[in-house]
């Protein structure tokens, strides 16, 4: 059996292999979401996953900002916040890298829906 040569990654209009860029839209949360939102112009893949980056930390940033005004319980809000960001920010690197298109549950469709109007 003859085996097939890997696949070359695809490139983006920055030049980069769509997986490392999808990587990157999580890198440093919303932030690096919204870079590649604005600067992405020809993947899917990047655009889906910068979107999904932004609605994700930027969500979760409001609501650590939220919990930090409640007296008692804040601090412990604030911990699960981070500790569910943390799991998020390294499963969304990964499922990109690989170059998966994978949802997080919610605002994985959220993603979908508003790309169509951006």
């Amino acid at each position: 059996m003859e085996s097939l040569p890997p696949e070359e990654p695809k490139k983006t209009s920055l030049g980069m292999d769509e997986n490392v860029e999808g990587l990157l839209t999580y890198l440093l949360g919303w932030v690096t979401g919204i870079i590649f939102l604005l600067l992405e112009t020809d993947s899917d893949f990047v655009r889906f996953h910068a979107m999904q980056s932004t609605i994700t930390f930027l969500g979760l940033t409001v609501l650590v900002i939220i919990f930090k005004a409640i007296p008692l319980i804040g601090p412990t809000l604030v911990a699960l916040t981070d500790l569910l960001g943390l799991v998020l920010w390294i499963l969304g690197m990964v499922k990109a890298y690989q170059g998966e298109r994978y949802k997080f549950p919610y605002v994985g469709d959220l993603a979908e829906q508003w790309l169509e109007k951006v």
